[in-house]
C-alpha cells in the first residue's frame, strides 16, 4: 500500500477538534471548563500530562531491564520506586484537581474488580468480556 503522507496530514488535521488546532478556541473552551465546573482545570491538565509522562519514564526502565539486558538490581528498583512517587504525585493532584477523596477512587477500584472477577480471583473470560459498563 502506497501512503501519502501529506494527504494524510491533511486528513489527520481534518478531523481534530478546533480545541486542538486554534489556541483562542482551547482558551475559550479551557474558559468555559472553568466557569461552569468545580474542576481545578489547570492541576487536572498538570496531573493527566505529568501522569502520562511519569508512567512513561518507570515504563522506560521496565523497557531497558526486559529487552536491553539492564538489571533488576536495587539501583533500577530504587530508581523504579522514584517514578512510582511521582506517579502518585501526579495521581493526588488529579484527586485534588477534580476534588475526590483518594480513599474513594480506591474503593472504587476495589468494587470494581470485584464486580469484574466473581469469586476474587483472575478469570481471562472476565477479563476479555466485560458486563456493560465496565470500562
Amino acid at each position: 500500500m502506497n501512503i501519502d503522507l501529506n494527504k494524510y496530514a491533511e486528513f489527520v488535521l481534518a478531523i481534530c477538534s478546533k480545541q486542538s488546532k486554534d489556541s483562542e478556541e482551547f482558551v475559550e473552551h479551557i474558559r468555559k471548563l472553568h466557569n461552569t465546573t468545580n474542576v481545578n482545570i489547570p492541576l487536572l491538565l498538570t496531573s493527566g500530562i505529568g501522569l502520562a509522562s511519569e508512567g512513561g519514564e518507570f515504563n522506560e526502565i521496565v523497557k531497558k531491564i526486559f529487552f536491553q539486558g539492564k538489571p533488576l538490581d536495587e539501583d533500577n528498583i530504587f530508581h523504579m520506586k522514584r517514578e512510582l512517587g511521582d506517579i502518585m504525585w501526579y495521581w493526588m493532584n488529579a484527586c485534588n484537581a477534580l476534588g475526590l477523596d483518594p480513599n474513594d477512587v480506591i474503593a472504587e477500584n476495589v468494587n470494581k474488580l470485584e464486580s469484574r472477577y466473581p469469586g476474587g480471583s483472575f478469570d481471562a473470560h472476565y477479563s476479555e468480556n466485560r458486563k456493560d459498563g465496565d470500562l
